[in-house]
């Protein structure tokens, strides 16, 4: 028997005449995910993604477990390939998926024929595979409605595809199709989840994170190096921009009014990113900030956090309440590292009573009062260190 791996498209089928530049970045993206399992080759047929191994010995675990975090699969499933013969069909289902039926008590055949010159209509073929299986399996009965296992056969033109149950993708769109962006990554529970939804929609990434030492340690830094090597299972290999940043925290620290700080550190960290997007390409940041969840995220801060500023900023935890963010982070398997209690810059100097509804103008009135400030913005962006975070690396944070 060959073992392959099927990976059934979702949104994607949607798309109209450009759906074939969404799948041939799929494809790219899961031949760079199996290469260092071993040679496959991948194609794409009926809304349907094929994974088959070339050689013997590959870890097929460990490649259904790769492509299982690439975006742009509703489900997958680990399929034996046979000639389009009800026998060989019947030898083949129980060869693969008989240990299987031995464990459970009920089942169904679901049958899927795309290729019409198969003999047999899809009923019939249900009927007649149940049959064959029940005859090998006399403990197990039919169950249609709440089966406890269900076998797949379906009919395609390269040949007959027998799996078990398929198991849910990550969905979404394949990353690279929707551009660029620069994600605002700080030590914390929401950044990473918002970094793990716009690559879903298909976004590339890159992070920036801001340290202030003394005031943050080197394995403040070092975490969030971690949490980058975390989401690049799904979102691929990145670039993390690690910005000097303790001079000008200190600067507005000294010279703006206590209440305005937090949102004027907001907008100064804008301005940085922007300067590092521009250089890279990005096409718009990414944050994790979600309505009203602190001072600095209500309506009337966000307003003047994005005027500071011109590429768009794109908020995807704006409408998630803390519970739907920390089950994403699990998902994702950040949350534990997340929630590791080392310094984070936006926690330094916050003032007890920050303003909930400033005003642009007297924010441009304070930054005013800081000549000084832009000179040292621009000399932290160029300063930023490159640390290039690779697909699986494994960096070790305890």
């Amino acid at each position: 028997m060959k073992e392959i791996l099927m990976g059934y498209q979702g949104e994607m089928s949607l798309k109209g005449l450009n759906k074939h530049t969404f799948e041939a970045t799929l494809m790219k993206i899961l031949r760079y995910r199996l290469k260092p399992l071993g040679e496959f080759k991948v194609y794409c047929a009926q809304s349907t993604f094929y994974m088959e191994p070339l050689e013997d010995g590959i870890d097929m675990d460990e490649a259904f477990a790769r492509v299982s975090k690439v975006f742009g699969l509703a489900a997958l499933s680990r399929s034996v390939v046979c000639e389009k013969n009800f026998e060989t069909i019947c030898e083949t289902a129980e060869m693969y998926l008989g240990d299987a039926l031995r464990d459970v008590r009920t089942f169904k055949v679901e049958a899927k024929r795309a290729d019409k010159t198969f003999p047999m209509n899809s009923p019939e073929l249900m009927r007649e595979l149940g049959a064959y299986l029940l005859g090998k399996h006399p403990h197990l009965r039919v169950d249609v409605k709440n089966p406890q296992m269900k076998v797949f056969v379906e009919i395609r033109d390269y040949g007959a595809y027998i799996h078990g149950p398929k198991v849910p993708g990550e969905g979404g769109l394949p990353v690279g199709t929707s551009g660029r962006g620069l994600n605002l990554l700080s030590g914390g529970i929401d950044s990473p989840v918002a970094a793990w939804r716009m690559a879903r929609r298909g976004m590339a990434l890159d992070h920036i994170h801001f340290a202030s030492p003394p005031y943050t340690s080197d394995r403040a830094k070092l975490k969030v190096m971690a949490l980058a090597s975390k989401i690049s299972v799904y979102t691929g290999g990145c670039n993390l921009f690690v910005v000097p940043y303790t001079k000008p925290q200190e600067y507005i620290r000294d010279h703006a009014p206590d209440v305005l700080f937090t949102v004027l550190m907001r907008r100064s960290m804008m301005r940085i990113a922007n300067k590092i997007a521009g250089k890279i390409g990005a096409e718009a940041l990414i944050t994790g900030e979600s309505l009203a969840q602190v001072a600095s995220q209500t309506v009337k801060a966000l307003q003047c956090t994005d005027a500071a500023q011109d590429l768009p900023v794109l908020r995807p935890l704006i409408g998630m309440d803390k519970n739907e963010i920390i089950e994403t982070s699990r998902h994702t398997d950040t949350f534990e590292l997340s929630i590791l209690p080392y310094e984070d810059c936006c926690t330094i100097f916050t003032p007890p009573h920050p303003k909930i509804r400033p005003e642009l103008s007297e924010i441009l009135a304070a930054e005013a009062e800081m000549p000084g400030l832009a000179e040292l913005e621009q000399e932290a962006a160029e300063t930023a260190e490159r640390i290039r975070i690779r697909l699986g690396e494994e960096i070790e944070f305890v």
